[in-house]
């Protein structure tokens, strides 16, 4: 009976390897004349018409990818269930209409795999898997996806500043972008300096959104000043501006080469503060306490994880599992409302080992974790069971801003105390309140001046005009305690 079953096994698995689903995939010398190294992925979506440019976690989509070398143009590769896929291998997805899209990678630094300038990739076909599993679908790479040009006008300034701290690291010409936003008054007072407020974009943000802008930046309260937006993307995702094994010195690189060279451009008069939302927020809040003579003040809206007691309420040192709960219900990364289950931490990490980089999750190991013998950041968890890496945590523990502020308080609180702000909703759809919530705690302990704010509201209703006044009053207060310090 054994031998049997044995037979069947091996008689059935030879028939879905002859049959299984084909994709043949391929550029023309036309489009880009050179062999191409590197990742190929496909997008497919049933609804989505520009299924590359899903959002990892916030949609669920069927991805794929295969890793190739020396494929030269005209030469077809063939994915299949070989490829490395999410949900399930290309020939057990669910059969129907599909919108496809493929990109070439070459990863020329760009975050986004599929928005990343010099990437190879095809419009959208719309394809039908049936039950025919020997036929092929033929897809051609017909665009390059071009590098953004800024628009310069009189309020918005592109600044790119050759970094040598970046450059060296990463062994290539490396920049740090950003664009300047002046206030009316820097054309009608001529002689005039302002305070410089750096912003920083949450994750998937970009600089060139403020390309051909042309309103005066906005102000701290009542305070003209000079707004420097920075979006912090790099190749493996959000540097967040901190420096790390992987991303490079992207703290000392700000601190060290981009606000000096705006300094001389411009007309600051020294007072430097900062805000963020989201990732956006993490970095500002890192930066402030990493930075405290460099930076006056900090407003951190939102940030992502900063006490890693609640990695979105899994307990890192505890090495929960991030896939599943004590219960063994599935632990949710996404909510609507804080409440109500959007996407789940298994699919999310899943479909980032498809879409291999530049996404929110391995953004964090990028950050967080040393570098591995492979030269990728070293990944926190076992992709298959979600069980946390307590090896790798022990390097991730340098960047949990709660236990770095408990541990160095004595010789940081003189430089911090009474700078910072940090304000979430209760409702946070990414859990992002409860750790705010213990890092609250561990200053009060401390019996510090931080400013803690709870509004109701989720992750994106923090963001309302009344929850922006606040948070502008607190640096505005921060301001006059620094213009009457310096007299």
């Amino acid at each position: 009976m054994k031998r049997l079953t044995f037979i069947i096994f091996v008689t059935l698995y030879c028939i879905t390897q002859v049959s299984a689903q084909k994709l043949s995939v391929t550029f023309p010398d036309s489009l880009f004349n050179k062999s191409f190294t590197g990742n190929i992925l496909v997008y497919l979506s049933k609804d989505n018409k520009e299924p590359k440019d899903g959002i990892v976690g916030l949609d669920i989509f069927p991805c794929l990818r295969l890793s190739v070398n020396n494929i030269k143009p005209g030469s077809s590769v063939i994915l299949n269930d070989s490829a490395i896929s999410f949900p399930v291998p290309l020939t057990d997805m669910e059969r129907g209409d599909y919108y496809i899209q493929v990109v070439w990678d070459r990863n020329l630094g760009g975050r986004s795999v599929s928005e990343s300038p010099g990437n190879l990739y095809s419009i959208t076909q719309k394809i039908k898997f049936t039950k025919d599993f020997h036929k092929v679908y033929s897809i051609t790479a017909s665009s390059i996806v071009a590098e953004p040009v800024f628009k310069n006008t009189a309020y918005a300034k592109e600044i790119i500043v050759q970094s040598s701290l970046l450059s060296n690291f990463h062994h290539v010409p490396t920049t740090i972008n950003g664009v300047v936003l002046l206030p009316a008054k820097y054309y009608s007072e001529p002689n005039r300096k302002f305070p410089v407020k750096f912003e920083i974009s949450g994750y998937g943000g970009d600089y060139h959104r403020y390309s051909g802008y042309n309103k005066p930046a906005q102000m701290i309260d009542t305070t003209n000043c000079i707004v420097v937006f920075l979006d912090g993307n790099c190749a493996l995702g959000h540097s967040v501006y901190a420096n790390s094994d992987n991303n490079g010195p992207w703290g000392d690189a700000l601190t060290k080469e981009l606000i000096p060279e705006i300094e001389k451009t411009y007309r600051c008069n020294g007072a430097k503060f900062l805000y963020g939302h989201s990732s956006g927020g993490w970095a500002v809040l890192w930066l402030q306490t990493h930075y405290p003579k460099v930076f006056d003040g900090c407003w951190s809206s939102s940030p992502d994880p900063v006490d890693f007691r609640s990695f979105q309420r899994v307990n890192l040192y505890e090495h929960q599992n991030m896939y599943y709960g004590k219960d063994s219900t599935l632990n949710q990364i996404g909510t609507v409302d804080g409440a109500f289950p959007w996407f789940s931490m298994r699919n999310t990490y899943q479909m980032e080992q498809v879409i291999y980089r530049g996404e929110q999750m391995r953004s964090f190991d990028a950050v967080f974790s040393k570098k591995g013998g492979d030269g990728q950041p070293l990944r926190i968890i076992n992709y298959n069971t979600g069980a946390v890496d307590s090896t790798v945590f022990m390097n991730w523990k340098n960047y949990d801003i709660s236990l770095y502020l408990q541990s160095n308080w004595d010789h940081l609180k003189n430089d911090l105390d009474g700078k910072v702000m940090v304000s979430v909703g209760n409702q946070d759809n990414f859990y992002l309140n409860f750790s705010v919530k213990l890092l609250d705690g561990e200053m009060q302990k401390l019996k510090s001046n931080f400013v803690f704010a709870y509004y109701t509201g989720d992750h994106f209703l923090v963001e309302l005009p009344d929850n922006m006044k606040e948070g502008n009053i607190f640096l505005e207060k921060v301001y006059q305690k620094w213009l009457k310090k310096r007299g």
